[in-house]
């Protein structure tokens, strides 16, 4: 029964808010459900037991009694309805995941890929023999020679031509199979850029994510110190109150209290604004309720296993996605190159068609009708001079059929054609020197890309060192301020040093363990991006 009750509660409660529109309202939602709720029940047991009517008295106690109990109920209820709304905290993968799924720039490299995938396919296709079929009707008028039965025609003629050719390339120069392999070379080196695109984005949300936990970190220092402080600003007061310290004490502790807020703020208003970037580097649309989890970091050490900026920078050259691309690159001018030198060569191309046709100016005898058989005088014969009669048959015409026209009327032909090119304005010449040109920046591609990536490794390894040693000296700052800080506070309990002293040493400690930490993250940052070039993916927990 109280399984259903649930049920029927949550079912009630999420209707209303969503009719209320009062979801973010919870003490609004309680009581007002409760309310209802308990009039309806009530009204349905009096109903079911028949009950005598009430005064208000009792109403109002029953309504007091039922209404306590339905609240309990029904706060649990929301807890388990709304947990269900909330979203779940992001781990770093997921953050990097939703980013590859969303990011515009990865979707737009993706349709690279295809149009590359199409590109291939169109020219191993291209080495196929071609097939084409041609029909047309044609009304003439006017005086012409037909084309089926050589003779004059001067009325409207209607006339069809039919014919299905093909023609394959023998030979061009192997530029349509250096073709075939320059696409297939763009296609891969389409696929390594967009493994480079997907990499510089993981990165990124990398460090957006690490910019969130470090400013976490910033205002949880920020918010301790505020803390400390406002303790300290009450005790003073209490001590200005029984004229144990001076009102210019309570003054600086409360001056140094306004600044610890201030800054508190400020670290608040850079942790809104860390997680608004993460947010909109992920496309994912900006909520309030975005969070992520605190993994359990990397421990800040040296490595066991030292190893140098060269040796990553070895491992990188045969891995990473950019080289890789840049060097199929370079071959794939050097098939660009092939292709324009094939423009030189002669070409031989193998052809056949069938053709027939159909004209309506083609006619033959009718033989369903009887010729005609005229007489007529020729001469006369010299001795008797009887007329000599000459007889001539008229025949009737007819229209000769489609049938009988397409068979007469067909060809056959088949034939080599061979095109030797001498001199076309230079042409070829020019196409060969822009693919020599298009090869060299291709190789100068492959160079820069290479000199950057060892500037990025000799940088990051560069500051990984600095950071770890910056580490080791901010951790034992940290020690020595955080000592020194509770002899002053000591100190300062006593009145012996000034509420500016105090403040003093209290700035330093801050100061310290801020530097602390941004070398941490920094450190952090820099090994995960030496890590991800030595092939391993990104990681910034212990596990």
């Amino acid at each position: 029964m109280l399984s259903v009750l649930l049920i029927l509660l949550q079912t009630y409660i999420i209707i209303f808010c969503q009719r209320e529109n009062k979801i973010g309202d919870f003490q609004f939602v309680t009581f007002e459900c409760a309310r209802r709720l308990s009039f309806s029940v009530l009204a349905y047991l009096l109903k079911l037991r028949k009950f005598e009517p009430l005064n208000e008295d009792v109403m109002f106690r029953l309504n007091t009694l039922l209404m306590g109990k339905l609240h309990l109920v029904i706060s649990l209820s929301l807890i388990l309805t709304f947990s269900s709304f909330s979203q779940t905290v992001w781990t770093l993968e997921d953050c990097v995941e939703y980013a590859l799924d969303n990011n515009l720039d990865i979707q737009k490299q993706i349709q690279s890929v295809e149009s590359n995938r199409v590109s291939l396919l169109q020219s191993g296709l291209s080495m196929l023999p071609n097939l084409n079929f041609n029909a047309s009707n044609i009304w003439n008028t006017g005086q012409t020679i037909d084309q089926y039965t050589n003779t004059f025609a001067t009325n409207t003629v209607r006339s069809n031509n039919f014919s299905l050719s093909t023609n394959v390339t023998i030979f061009n120069g192997l530029q349509k199979f250096n073709t075939l392999k320059r696409n297939q070379i763009e296609l891969m080196a389409s696929r390594y850029d967009l493994d480079v695109l997907k990499n510089d984005i993981s990165l990124a949300v990398a460090g957006y994510y690490l910019d969130i936990l470090f400013n976490k970190e910033i205002l949880d220092v920020a918010e301790g110190q505020l803390a400390i402080t406002a303790q300290q600003v009450e005790r003073v007061r209490k001590m200005v109150e029984a004229g144990a310290a001076a009102q210019g004490d309570l003054l600086n502790i409360q001056a140094q209290a306004s600044t610890e807020e201030l800054n508190t703020i400020e670290a608040r208003n850079r942790l809104n604004i860390s997680y608004l970037s993460l947010q909109q580097l992920i496309d994912l649309t900006v909520s309030s309720d975005f969070d992520i989890e605190k993994p359990v970091l990397k421990a800040v050490a040296a490595p066991a296993d030292l190893v140098t900026a060269d040796v990553i920078y070895g491992h990188a050259l045969s891995t990473r996605p950019e080289i890789k691309g840049a060097e199929l690159r370079v071959e794939s001018a050097n098939k660009g190159l092939s292709v324009a030198r094939g423009g030189q060569s002669p070409s031989l191309t193998f052809g056949g068609s069938y053709a027939t046709g159909y004209s309506g100016a083609a006619r033959q005898v009718d033989p369903s009708i009887l010729p005609v058989i005229n007489e007529y005088p020729i001469g006369i014969t010299q001795l008797t001079r009887d007329t000599v009669l000459g007889y001539q048959s008229t025949y009737s015409y007819k229209t000769k059929s489609f049938s009988d026209q397409w068979n007469d009327n067909d060809n056959v032909s088949l034939g080599f054609n061979l095109y030797i090119p001498i001199f076309n304005g230079w042409q070829v010449r020019s196409s060969i020197t822009q693919a020599k040109i298009q090869r060299n920046i291709a190789e100068l591609d492959l160079e820069q890309k290479k000199r950057n990536l060892q500037k990025t490794i000799e940088q990051a390894y560069a500051d990984a060192i600095a950071a770890l040693q910056k580490y080791t000296s901010a951790n034992q700052k940290v020690q020595a301020q955080e000592e020194s800080f509770k002899y002053t506070e000591q100190k300062f309990d006593v009145g012996m040093v000034t509420s500016y002293d105090y403040n003093n040493s209290k700035k330093d400690l801050t100061s310290a363990q801020s530097e602390l930490l941004q070398a941490k993250y920094d450190f952090i940052f820099k090994t995960t991006i030496l890590d991800f070039y030595m092939g391993n993916p990104i990681r910034i927990s212990q596990n």
